[in-house]
């Protein structure tokens, strides 16, 4: 048996990885309150929220169903960046993360009728001391409220102030497609061997 895969994210960015990488989905949705206990360690978080989103799904999977959720955080000294709520707290993002070295924490979780699988993936990325100028260009032209830490690596801040990272340039991106890929195959191995 195959699995027929689930995506539930709304995430173009998701959405495209899955599809740059081959995978056929389809995407179902359901709204999570991304609430997390207090004593988790930041790079907790993702994998925990992603379990979180699996467990809207859960009882309406079917037998041939394999449903994929993610969670990325922007962590910095040891603090969770999140969605900025405006234009004002997108620039206090950038001017925060101008000059240092951050991580970009990704949770996955796959989860079928019987079994889960959850892991996390991690790049660290170090960005050049950002100017004034280039921090409102990008901002408003750009637009990245919906982004972790107020930033798109693949877009024109991405280019122009990223001086190198280490790990997964796509797991920056929002999912680490490589560590997915291989998970979803040991799922269909076992799965066969199963049978």
């Amino acid at each position: 048996m195959e699995y027929k895969l689930i995506l539930a994210s709304a995430s173009p960015r998701r959405q495209q990885l899955m599809r740059d990488a081959g995978f056929t989905f389809e995407v179902k949705l359901k709204h999570t309150e991304e609430i997390w206990p207090e004593h988790l360690e930041p790079r907790q978080v993702p994998q925990y929220l992603a379990c979180l989103k699996a467990n809207m799904f859960e009882d309406e999977l079917a037998e041939n169903e394999l449903l994929i959720t993610a969670d990325t955080v922007v962590c910095l000294q040891g603090k969770i960046l999140g969605k900025p709520a405006n234009r004002e707290d997108a620039i206090d993002m950038l001017h925060r993360l101008s000059g240092q070295k951050h991580t970009v924490v990704t949770g996955v979780c796959l989860t079928t009728a019987k079994s889960r699988y959850a892991f996390s993936a991690y790049t660290d990325v170090y960005f050049k001391k950002l100017s004034e100028t280039e921090i409102i260009h990008y901002v408003d032209h750009y637009k990245p409220f919906d982004k972790a830490g107020a930033y798109g690596i693949q877009e024109w801040i991405g280019y122009i102030g990223i001086e190198r990272i280490e790990g997964s340039f796509y797991n920056v991106m929002g999912l680490p497609v490589q560590q997915l890929y291989e998970a979803l195959r040991q799922f269909q191995t076992l799965n066969r061997q199963s049978e």
